[in-house]
């Protein structure tokens, strides 16, 4: 089932506010140690799918020049725009808390790469193991967001089910017009590549240094590029 894992992760998300808006106060350690526990965890599967990959030049030249234009391009900078945007237009007026819920957690739980990479695997390999995953860490982050910001958090599951299913099934028709070698191929690629991104978010999620991983989504689109330039001359 391509949706499985997306409709797991808005699932996740719905049961995560409910406890969060049951026990409205949660003790700052157990955060803490929850994240840190998650966050290995994180590292642990990037680091698994990180070695699929069957020639690693092609992920590092995806990085570099993935970083490269996302640097340019400045997606993290506008992501966070973005929100700010949103939070400025909608915390104002009234139900405030429930729109600051909402856009505050869409925007936590849509933008990043597990997002794109797991809905990639859902739709091309249907694999869900990274959704799941994420399914967890959007759980346990919509229940402490719910905590604060209240029932808006709950709503944010729609937007995730819809974009995460609209990435797997759109990866799962391109799939069918790709011939077997090459499709192997590209996913053992993506698969790599993403679990570096995926890495680095388990990097964040420690604090051991912040990383600008939304820069490096545009690698996801040079690792296509490079497999399909190499497979056809």
């Amino acid at each position: 089932m391509v949706l499985f894992g997306s409709l797991v992760n808005a699932i996740g998300i719905v049961i995560g506010t409910l406890i969060g808006l049951l026990l409205r106060r949660i003790p700052d350690p157990m955060k803490q140690t929850v994240m840190v526990a998650i966050g290995l965890a994180v590292i642990v599967l990037g680091l698994d799918m990180a070695l699929k990959s069957n020639d690693f030049f092609i992920v590092i030249v995806s990085l570099v020049v993935g970083a490269v234009i996302g640097e340019w391009m400045r997606i993290e900078d506008h992501l966070h725009g973005v929100g700010n945007f949103l939070e400025r237009k909608l915390g104002n007026k009234q139900n405030g808390n429930i729109a600051q819920g909402f856009v505050s957690a869409t925007l936590i739980f849509v933008v990043g790469a597990m997002a794109i990479i797991g809905a990639l695997d859902s739709g091309l390999r249907q694999d869900h193991s990274v959704l799941l995953t994420k399914s967890m860490i959007d759980g346990f982050t919509s229940m402490v967001l719910a905590s604060t910001l209240g029932v808006g958090v709950l709503f944010s599951a729609v937007p995730v089910f819809l974009y995460q299913g609209g990435i797997a099934i759109f990866a799962n028709v391109i799939h069918q017009y790709l011939s077997e070698p090459l499709l192997e191929r590209l996913i053992a690629e993506l698969t790599a590549t993403g679990g570096v991104l995926i890495f680095a978010i388990g990097i964040n999620m420690l604090g051991i240094k912040q990383i600008r991983v939304a820069n490096l989504l545009p690698s996801l689109l040079i690792v296509c590029v490079i497999v399909l330039f190499q497979y056809f001359i």
